[in-house]
């Protein structure tokens, strides 16, 4: 199943997305009647996919990060990969969906991208096992963990680098039937002359810790809600972007998310 959230002629819905994702003209929204989680009730009410707005999926009360969790991004950032997860949080106000401009704040001289697997919670939880993981899973999705690196490496600390409005662009839906082992992970960047370069192409096959680790590790700090977000952290390859750039994270199974670079 895919899930997506979307803005229609009416108002707004969470959606169940029908047909072949490589025929998009085949893409329609199914309503769902209140929210995702759980079995879904539907309305009856459905709209062509071309003819709504996907809006990020999901509204997460908190967005937890691990960082450094592919060794090669460690070593390009400078040090070992961590014996254990390395968490940090982003704001829920950081996070937009798919096409929403990444605002490019006056106050940093480099933003980077980082393309990563995003976890979505499905039900209450704490102290899960690793083992238990999948049960409290609703599904995965795209994420990009924006960075003004200037400032996360002037800090110390990451909040201000990683927290700024816009540098948590998710989507374009959720996928609920989706091994999370072995998937690629691609970031490409689009600049305004048509040039296009590809900058991260890893797979999470090349995780430190795996998603079952993961949400152990975050569960026994904090309780974590439906609709939470846990980003599993980037591949090597991170670099900056400008105003003008266009940005894709594309995750095989999942989909791709495309965002523009814009001034703030």
């Amino acid at each position: 199943m895919r899930l997506a959230r979307i803005a229609h002629p009416q108002g707004f819905a969470f959606v169940e997305v029908r047909g072949d994702v490589t025929d998009p003209a085949t893409l329609t929204c199914a309503e769902i009647a209140e929210h995702p989680f759980g079995t879904p009730e539907f309305t009856g009410r459905e709209w062509p996919l071309a003819d709504v707005r996907l809006l990020a999926p999901i509204l997460a009360s908190k967005v937890v990060c691990v960082g450094k969790n592919y060794a090669e991004h460690a070593e390009e950032m400078g040090s070992e990969a961590p014996a254990e997860p390395l968490i940090f949080l982003k704001p829920n106000t950081s996070v937009v969906g798919p096409e929403a401009g990444i605002a490019y704040p006056p106050s940093s001289e480099r933003v980077d991208h980082e393309g990563e697997l995003a976890v979505v919670i499905g039900q209450p939880c704490r102290d899960v096992s690793a083992a238990r993981a999948h049960e409290v899973i609703l599904g995965y999705t795209c994420a990009n963990d924006v960075t003004a690196r200037d400032q996360q490496l002037a800090d110390g600390q990451w909040t201000r680098g990683k927290g700024y409005d816009t540098f948590c662009p998710l989507g374009p839906w959720i996928v609920t039937d989706l091994d999370p082992n072995g998937l690629d992970v691609r970031t490409t960047l689009h600049h305004p002359d048509g040039s296009s370069e590809l900058r991260q192409d890893g797979n999470t096959s090349q995780f430190m810790h795996t998603v079952g680790e993961i949400i152990e590790y975050v569960s026994r700090v904090m309780t974590l809600l439906p609709g939470d977000v846990v980003l599993t952290g980037t591949p090597a390859g991170v670099g900056p972007m400008l105003p003008g750039d266009r940005v894709t994270v594309e995750i095989e199974g999942i989909g791709a998310l495309t965002n523009p670079v814009v001034d703030r």
